[in-house]
């Protein structure tokens, strides 16, 4: 795990997972957009007895901010019942919108706020391509189309 001042800090997606499993209290925030949901999948934690928590950072296709983003992410916790010191763990396709959500949260109070490094399909490779070198889907973890 690597930390910073300004959120909890990066997790790989193996890490993300063991807390997930480890950590009943924990919880899984996508902030990726609709259509990446609906195209490109879902992490799949239902085996957890857990839904992923899907709330924008940014709408498609215009890639405007969400000026909702922390009420909606709080009420969703809320409802899911997990505290500003539950494990909160930020998603998104390859690290970048979901380390601005855990900075976002973390400023909402949310001290236990962490980044997905390699997010959902993994950083680029050489020759342009995702899902190659590292993230959710090509660690192999339980995910489905949307």
């Amino acid at each position: 795990m690597v930390t910073t001042g300004d959120y909890a800090g990066d997790l790989s997606t193996r890490d993300a997972w063991a807390t997930l499993e480890g950590n009943a209290d924990a919880q899984l925030v996508d902030v990726r957009t609709t259509a990446e949901w609906s195209f490109v999948g879902l992490p799949d934690i239902s085996k957890l007895g857990r839904e992923v928590l899907c709330v924008e950072w940014q709408s498609f296709p215009d890639m405007t901010p969400n000026e909702e983003f922390v009420a909606a992410v709080s009420a969703i916790l809320e409802r899911a019942g997990a505290s500003h010191g539950s494990p909160v763990l930020f998603l998104c396709r390859s690290g970048a919108r979901s380390r601005a959500a855990a900075i976002a949260m973390t400023r909402a109070g949310y001290t236990q706020s962490y980044n997905i490094a390699g997010g959902f399909e993994g950083d680029l490779d050489e020759e342009r391509h995702r899902g190659r070198r590292n993230g959710w889907k090509f660690e192999g973890l339980p995910w489905r189309q949307g």
